[in-house]
């Protein structure tokens, strides 16, 4: 039997429900808004977060937020359990289900605590009342009187557990979210406190499911042929010798599908993932290439340096950076140009999805980071109505937004409308690199200058980019998805004028991690070094006279962004210097450089070591300083920033996705070199302390990671790096 009240508001949908018949479970579930994804305006659409509690005194704690590895699964729980007042040891976790009730759950922009935070505490906080008004009831004293801790309810030396309470407790009004009473931060005991993950022992003893690990009854496994030139189609195919392979059940062509990004091709089903890519090696596939074929990442400069040499769209012009750059002394004027290649997420575990299409319903696995997206994506391609789709959403070996998209559950459900069977869907790793959807490449054109006195009279940036807001949303401004922190300046300057055009390209291209801030922060803190060098001075001294005095700095073309606090990004860099020796002697060939960057509403100074010998870097150490607000779990938060430094460090030493013909070049990690450990320095990551809201941290770190290096490369050897990756040559 089981009751379950309708939704009071849309702020405050709670939901109880009383089971009898296996002990009474109190339920509670929250409404917030979807996270904030890069570039996005905040949607108020619902997401429901559940407490469970049953007559045993087991908590479940259900975490609605997709689990890649960022640790949410522990930090999530952490803020429900914190206000609810349990003992760890009595939580348990698990994902909330796929359903239409529990809102968006889309993973991305470093946004899960960030919009989770305030709501699951009111969530659990709610559930702490109605357990509280239970036991004094019980006891006929004021609820004033009593208070939650270690999963039970005291009142003096008297104590209910949460299992004696839960039936009562389930029949008590649900408090209103708006006005229920949190815990003062000072009274915290799980909030701040590092706790062992609960996805480590699964992962550790190999019980974890991964999209790769899903088995299905009956099940049958796919590839798919996609044209090699980026957009290209299916001509003709002959099939007959693939078909002749023992193991191989059908082979026919799915059409694209541009909503989804889809290219469609030759669809290969078999009995298993290695016969079906055997066979696929075995087509004769003609490809109408398209126009894409012309394209190539030198003829893509060449229209980079064309956009640059032109008149481009003025985008900010404030004071006459004209003037000023005329006025400036020769030698305290600095003109360069800097470039970043497209960049692949290279996750460790390729796409795949897993399809059941059976009686006109679907079922669905899926290591996807919005699988209410999955779910509609399903409902789209088989036209089975949503309610009727399950979606489940697996572990998955790294996200970056690549597992945003909708391109691989599209492949998945075409097949398994066709095939009536279970159908996995594998990508190789030579699918994933040559068909994923990349950073952007950019050009960047630098002019500026300081005056005797160490202040930045101009700044002017040219920029132009493959921009992702031409590919998923074309009626926007081409530059809406590409400035980042080039619109919130933070350093004082008497003239800034910024300008952006977009570049053409056929390349496809997306949300990676830390997104525009990854390309905005190398080129912003590359050249406030280039600056401070003009100036005759410290690089750190530089950028702390720069930033002024405390003051807000809004963001000059989006009002409704939150302010950068001046105060807040001295601290990091002030921490990170501190931390780092910054200013101590260093031996030859041996250099010190700082970077910051205010990205997803969090604070981040990275601090790097080198030695530069024979013409090779070695990266020997990166101190890092962080100001996210509250630090919900610190061990979290330093796995999550050492994480970003090392994929930071990858793409400023190692990888690029160059093209040629219409194709990706590099097809594997033979040609896409990642940070292997030996590679890895020591890491120290410093958070700092603070009652203020929790903000991101899954992608902030990574920003001022390639500039920290490349500015300690110009301390130690005098050689400036503006085109990443670093090439071998570079510093010989």
């Amino acid at each position: 039997m089981s009751t379950t009240t309708n939704a009071i508001s849309r702020r405050a949908a709670l939901k109880t429900t009383l089971q009898t018949a296996a002990g009474a479970t109190l339920v509670i579930g929250i409404d917030v808004p979807r996270a904030k994804a890069a570039n996005e305006k905040p949607l108020v659409n619902p997401l429901t977060s559940w407490i469970k509690i049953d007559s045993q005194g087991r908590i479940t704690l259900s975490y609605s937020k997709s689990e890649m590895g960022q640790g949410i699964s522990t930090s999530l729980p952490m803020i429900l359990a914190e206000e609810l007042g349990a003992d760890w040891k009595d939580v348990h976790v698990e994902h909330a289900p796929m359903d239409r009730a529990f809102g968006p759950q889309g993973t991305g922009g470093s946004g899960s605590i960030t919009t989770l935070y305030t709501p699951l505490r009111q969530a659990g906080a709610a559930a702490r009342s109605m357990l509280i008004g239970a036991a004094a009831q019980r006891w006929n004293v004021s609820p004033d009187d009593c208070n939650a801790r270690g999963s039970a309810v005291w009142h003096g030396n008297d104590k209910l557990s949460f299992a004696e309470l839960v039936e009562s407790a389930a029949k008590m009004p649900v408090p209103d979210l708006a006005i229920v009473k949190l815990k003062n931060p000072l009274e915290f005991e799980l909030i701040g406190k590092s706790l062992p993950r609960t996805d480590i022992p699964a992962k550790t003893d190999g019980s974890a499911i991964f999209g790769l690990d899903v088995r299905v009854p009956n099940m049958v496994y796919a590839v798919v042929a996609r044209c090699p030139v980026f957009g290209g189609k299916v001509k003709s195919f002959d099939a007959a010798e693939a078909k002749a392979m023992k193991g191989v059940l059908e082979i026919f062509e799915i059409e694209p599908a541009a909503e989804a990004h889809s290219l469609g091709g030759v669809a290969v089903v078999a009995e298993t993932t290695y016969i079906a890519m055997q066979a696929r090696n075995k087509l004769k596939i003609q490809w109408n290439e398209g126009p894409a074929a012309a394209e190539s990442s030198e003829t893509l400069r060449k229209e980079f340096r064309r956009v640059v040499d032109s008149s481009m769209k003025v985008i900010i012009n404030e004071g006459n950076a004209d003037a000023a750059m005329a006025q400036a002394p020769t030698d305290k004027k600095v003109a360069c140009d800097y470039e970043l290649p497209f960049q692949a997420h290279a996750t460790m575990e390729p796409m795949n999805c897993t399809v059941h299409i059976e009686n006109g319903r679907a079922e669905v696995w899926a290591p996807h980071q919005a699988p209410d997206m999955v779910q509609m994506v399903v409902a789209k391609v088989s036209g089975i109505a949503p309610d009727k789709i399950q979606v489940h959403a697996t572990f998955m070996g790294g996200g970056f937004g690549r597992r945003y998209q909708a391109d691989f559950p599209t492949e998945a459900t075409q097949i398994a409308k066709r095939v009536n069977r279970p159908v996995q869907l594998v990508w190789s790793r030579e699918d994933d690199m040559t068909h994923d959807f990349y950073r952007p490449a950019s050009y960047h054109r630098m002019n500026g200058a300081v005056d005797l006195h160490g202040n930045i009279t101009a700044w002017y940036h040219k920029y132009t980019s493959t921009p992702i807001s031409e590919w998923f949303s074309p009626n926007a401004a081409p530059e809406s998805s590409e400035l980042g922190l080039c619109s919130q300046l933070p350093y004082l300057t008497k003239s800034y004028k910024l300008e952006y055009t977009p570049a053409k390209s056929y390349v496809p291209r997306a949300w990676w991690r830390s997104v525009e801030a990854s390309v905005v922060g190398f080129v912003l803190e590359s050249y406030m070094d280039e600056l401070a060098h003009a100036a005759g001075m410290d690089p750190y001294e530089f950028r702390m006279r720069a930033l002024g005095e405390d003051r807000l700095v809004k963001d000059a073309l989006d009002k409704e962004e939150r302010p950068l606090d001046t105060a807040r990004f001295k601290g990091v860099l002030q921490l990170c210097a501190e931390k780092g020796n910054w200013g101590k002697p260093m031996e030859t060939g041996r250099g010190r450089g700082i970077a910051c960057h205010y990205a997803f509403h969090s604070y981040v100074a990275n601090l790097a070591e080198v030695t530069v010998k024979n013409g090779t870097v070695k990266v020997d150490r990166i101190v890092s300083a962080v100001d996210i607000g509250v630090p919900v779990n610190p061990d979290g938060i330093r796995a999550q920033v050492e994480s970003a430094i090392v994929y930071g460090l990858t793409a400023a030493l190692k990888s690029e996705i160059t093209v040629h013909n219409g194709r990706a070049v590099q097809t594997n990690f033979n040609k896409f070199a990642t940070l292997s450990m030996k590679e890895t320095p020591l890491i120290e990551v410093h958070i700092v302390q603070s009652a203020k809201a929790p903000t991101g941290i899954g992608e902030p770190g990574l920003p001022p990671t390639a500039p920290a290096l490349t500015n300690a490369i110009f301390a130690a050897t005098g050689k400036r790096i503006r085109k990443l990756p670093i090439q071998p040559g570079d510093l010989a």
